[in-house]
């Protein structure tokens, strides 16, 4: 939502005032209100120095609502009774506590997807891996500090498939007197993109892997929690973002789908990529965009059209043959003093199977590597690991067809403890996990070529690799034909990489690496492995404890297409995990 936000605190004040879109319609009195607030509290001494970082305190209460969209009503989870959930506004160099009362049935864990939480494994979210979850009628506080890092991130559940509709967005500003590196906007919005099903989804979800087969695709896409016109019983249901003629708007656009990997366009109106996933990027002009699950992207957008209404729309991008969601859902882009009763165009979108837009539109993808934010890319690699992504079937004699499906990485299907995998890295606790991840393929072979579908021989097990503390380390991630070929956007919690290389067909040691861009590339914290492709990705390892990996797209997660890294404890006092709190969820 458009607002206007202000940070104030001294020693004895935290002050925060968000002005949304809802509570403050008119443009003028918005603009009079906020000027207002930032003189007073100027006066007062109050507004944060760049030295004088803000305590953010929230409180999320996960709560169960009754919500109507595409002509169903259904109890969704939410947080605070909205959804999408509330928004976290910080700074950059904030400490953030957020305290999450857990109200619903199911058990909860928050991830703060993004933030490197350096040292602070404790405060990730992942559920039985840096902590349990969180149990109904219980609380933890989310306790963590934004270091280093500025612009849009996300929140969401990270137990089941919960974050169908507990997400929400992170909002860092830069620092007291440090600019964007780009022009600045008029006023900014969220743009959070989302899946609906009318069903029940953890019912569906368990029903479907008890018969062994694939959940169905979702009813709709959303945008704000939206479907928009074009979906029944859903013109009230849409969300329209004003804005005045000749202005600059930064919409901070998220990709909260469980499954769906989405372009987005707005009719009419060019997009300027200025930030990927919370790190600025060389700006360049778009007609779409491209965003995989777990993706944030940043963009500017004039409003220099002919005044009138444009139909923002988003719907999903599968080139290989697996079945999706191939509806769109649409917002509104309206220009001020135009009526309702205008109809709206709609934008050109890619193909649902454009690959060739999708691969370019990667290309184009830089850091912005200047003096005030370079691209420090590990030039040299201590450790090189080569990871194949897959599919399989096992026995499951209670399973419609006898088999049911898992998802692999080097054939090892990702098998969930069921305690805390950084509780036990952190107390030594014996028989929980194994540090023996093969850093390759025990037997390799022609991943992409024919389909091979039988004898594939995929193991299970709590299986993670050990990396040295400060060691850099290049990780290939190799799509196979193991079933099928697919994309698949995968996250590293507790990091930020840089994506070194990327190509179609079988990575190549001996001439890929030639070809890797390690003056600029695009650095964040999800990326997206083509279909029948490869991506390289370089970090260093300089955040000790466990930290989870795995594929962003919800099916694929639940199949075991998942690992974790152990990052052991530097030498200096500061290099070690954090104490555990007091009031970690038990398991």
């Amino acid at each position: 939502m458009p607002h206007c936000l202000i940070a104030a605190s001294n020693k004895h004040t935290t002050i925060e005032v968000v002005i949304t879109r809802e509570k403050m319609a008119s443009s003028f009195w918005n603009r009079f209100f906020c000027g207002l607030v930032f003189l007073c509290f100027g006066f007062l001494g109050l507004i944060t120095s760049p030295a004088e970082a803000a305590i953010k305190n929230y409180q999320f209460d996960v709560q169960v609502k009754n919500v109507s969209r595409l002509c169903h009503a259904k109890s969704i989870v939410t947080v605070n009774g909205r959804f999408p959930g509330p928004t976290i506004y910080v700074r950059e160099g904030d400490r953030v506590v957020i305290n999450v009362t857990n109200h619903a049935q199911y058990n909860m864990s928050i991830h703060w997807h993004g933030l490197k939480q350096y040292r602070n494994g404790w405060a990730d979210g992942p559920a039985y891996i840096t902590q349990c979850p969180i149990q109904t009628g219980s609380s933890y506080t989310y306790d963590f500090n934004v270091t280093g890092q500025r612009g849009t991130l996300w929140w969401h559940a990270h137990i089941l498939w919960l974050r169908a509709t507990v997400y929400g967005a992170i909002v860092i500003m830069p620092e007291q007197g440090t600019p964007f590196p780009f022009p600045q906007p008029y006023r900014e919005a969220e743009i959070i993109l989302g899946e609906w099903w009318n069903v029940d989804v953890e019912e569906f979800v368990k029903k479907a892997n008890n018969l062994g087969l694939a959940p169905n695709t979702s009813d709709a896409h959303t945008i704000n929690g939206k479907p928009g016109p074009l979906f029944p019983c859903s013109e009230k249901h849409t969300f329209v973002m004003e804005v005045e003629q000749g202005k600059t708007y930064l919409l901070r656009i998220i990709n909260a789908a469980l499954n769906d990997e989405l372009f987005f366009a707005i009719a009419g109106h060019n997009l300027t990529v200025v930030e990927v996933d919370a790190v600025y990027t060389k700006p360049f002009t778009t007609q779409a965009i491209l965003i995989a699950p777990g993706q944030t992207t940043n963009v500017l957008v004039q409003a220099n059209q002919a005044s009138g209404r444009y139909f923002m729309a988003t719907r999903p991008f599968m080139d290989a043959p697996v079945p999706i969601d191939n509806k769109t859902a649409t917002g509104i882009f309206q220009y001020r003093g135009i009526p309702n009763s205008v109809l709206p165009s709609l934008p050109q979108l890619p193909a649902s199977n454009d690959t060739s837009f999708a691969l370019s539109y990667g290309k184009k993808l830089k850091s912005l590597n200047t003096p005030n934010f370079p691209a420090n890319v590990p030039l040299k690699v201590d450790r090189n690991l080569f990871y194949t992504i897959g599919f399989g079937k096992e026995p499951c004699p209670t399973c419609l067809n006898g088999t049911r499906f898992v998802a692999s990485l080097n054939n090892i299907s990702f098998e969930m403890p069921q305690v805390g995998l950084l509780q036990a890295h952190y107390f030594n606790l014996k028989g929980v996990f194994k540090t023996d991840f093969p850093d390759r393929p025990q037997t390799p072979f022609n991943y992409t070529g024919a389909p091979l579908t039988a004898n594939l021989g995929t193991s299970t097990g709590t299986r993670l690799s050990k990396i040295a503390f400060n060691s850099t380390v290049e990780l290939v991630l190799q799509d196979t034909n193991l079933l099928t070929v697919e994309t698949h956007p995968f996250h590293l919690h507790g990091y930020n990489f840089f994506v070194v290389g990327t190509g179609i067909g079988n990575f190549d040691p001996a001439k890929d690496p030639a070809k890797y861009n390690l003056v600029d590339p695009v650095e964040r914290n999800t990326v997206g492995v083509p279909t029948g492709g490869w991506t390289a990705i370089r970090f260093r390892a300089d955040n000790p404890g466990v930290w989870f990996m795995h594929c962003h797209l919800e099916l694929h997660t639940g199949w075991g297409l998942k690992t974790a890294f152990v990052v052991e404890d530097g030498p200096g006092s500061d290099q070690s995990v954090l104490p555990v709190p007091k009031d970690l969820p038990p398991c």
